[in-house]
């Protein structure tokens, strides 16, 4: 999950000189001694100011403090350099003990983590909220820790819905026809569909269970190319970018974050997504509404299909034998304070049981409960297949020629089910 709203290149290349947290060394990838922990950490702020490293400076160091024998270093690295950093140190023998990415399911399949149960008493494994605990686990064995979450919603601004005369959407035709009422207003954006490569792995989702679809089918396995996918990506096509619905940019170059910024900027009348924007578009003045996300009107009446849930994953990395002290380690962060610490700076969800239900200590308003109560329903990505990496980067590189005006929904959904296939063989 990237929290980067207005992330730019001059933003990445900030964050990839962050200092590395006190106590973290010169050399930035060896083990350590035995009795330091070594924590490769994504960056959650966007600049020095919201930075993660002030959490991490304060929690280990209280860690240290009630465990004299284990220190622990944070090493923070972007969001767009995470993964495959850390793939290259546990690649050279230098795996660390602990990393907090988007991803885990490769280092598992490969036999490289520790099992939670290694790790975590009988009640912190089972406090994990359930939608997460089954998107961290392979089989029946938890091995990716979800640490913070966020779940997405429709957002709608007020201000432009009362100047079109329009109310809330309950399902794509009342969706289709607020856009048409927002443009002929002169709405930039009436909905904003980012089918550009940064995230649209999300957009088609949220898309595709609205209309009985999604990535995979009751057995677990990949439907790319399912009927109602195809349904779902003519649909589209035809009723909202076709008309030009969907503003000036294309969906397949409109990525999340420019869409999320003209939001701010009141030039959108609709889009789907999560706390953090919310709370930026009230900062500047934007009347935001949130709601569950239309159906389409072929979906059998009273259907609620889930929404779409994003985590984060803690995982520890068996290399360095340090079993024992990473169990000390994860016990204590995950205590509630710390973790609705994190989540509340950067408004995301806690992943806990606990942690959920102490909303006056996390930085939860009523908001964020309406998205808390959406994620405890939610479909999160496959993130436990080993291919998932490879086929949602598929996906958000080719959905959005879903769409186009020469665009086949059919052929291109067989293209990226038939690359999915390709990758699964190869894990």
């Amino acid at each position: 999950m990237r929290r980067r709203i207005f992330g730019t290149g001059a933003t990445a290349v900030v964050l990839g000189l962050l200092i590395p947290l006190a106590g973290c060394g010169g050399s930035g990838n060896g083990a350590g001694d035995s009795g330091t922990l070594r924590l490769v950490a994504a960056e959650y702020g966007d600049n020095q100011a919201t930075s993660s490293k002030a959490f991490w400076d304060k929690v280990t160091a209280d860690f240290t403090g009630a465990n004299p024998d284990i220190k622990v270093e944070v090493q923070l690295l972007p969001w767009a350099d995470i993964d495959r950093e850390v793939t290259r140190m546990v690649k050279s023998g230098k795996a660390p003990d602990m990393a907090l990415m988007g991803s885990y399911s490769d280092f598992a399949a490969q036999g490289k983590l520790y099992s939670a149960d290694e790790l975590l008493s009988i009640n912190a494994e089972a406090n994990f909220l359930p939608p997460l605990a089954e998107a961290g686990s392979v089989g029946n064995t938890l091995y990716g820790l979800p640490w913070v979450a966020s779940s997405r919603l429709l957002f709608y601004n007020q201000g432009l819905f009362k100047q079109a005369g329009i109310s809330e959407p309950k399902n794509w035709s009342d969706l289709k026809s607020a856009a048409k009422a927002l443009k002929d207003k002169g709405v930039k954006y009436p909905y904003a569909l980012p089918l550009g490569p940064e995230e649209a792995h999300a957009e088609a989702l949220i898309w595709e269970l609205s209309n009985g679809g999604g990535y995979a089918d009751s057995s677990g396995n990949y439907n790319l190319a399912s009927d109602q996918n195809i349904q779902t990506f003519r649909w589209l096509k035809d009723n909202l970018v076709g008309p030009g619905l969907t503003g000036p940019v294309p969906p397949s170059q409109l990525n999340r974050a420019d869409a999320f910024a003209a939001f701010v900027r009141g030039e959108v009348g609709m889009l789907n997504g999560y706390p953090q924007l919310l709370h930026e578009a009230r900062a500047k003045g934007v009347d935001v509404r949130t709601a569950t996300m239309p159906v389409s009107d072929t979906l059998g009446s009273g259907e609620t299909p889930p929404t779409v849930g994003v985590a984060d994953w803690m995982m520890a990395f068996r290399q360095n034998g340090k079993g024992a002290e990473i169990g000390k380690f994860l016990d204590f962060i995950y205590q509630d304070k710390n973790l609705s610490d994190f989540a509340g700076r950067y408004h995301l969800l806690p992943s806990t049981v606990s942690a959920s239900r102490t909303p006056s200590g996390g930085g939860l308003d009523s908001t964020d409960q309406f998205f808390l109560t959406a994620l405890r329903g939610a479909q999160l990505y496959p993130v436990n297949d080993p291919s998932w990496v490879t086929v949602s980067d598929t996906i958000k590189r080719n959905i959005g020629r879903a769409v186009e005006p020469n665009g086949d929904a059919k052929s291109v959904l067989e293209e990226i089910a038939a690359k999915a296939n390709e990758a699964g063989r190869k894990h």
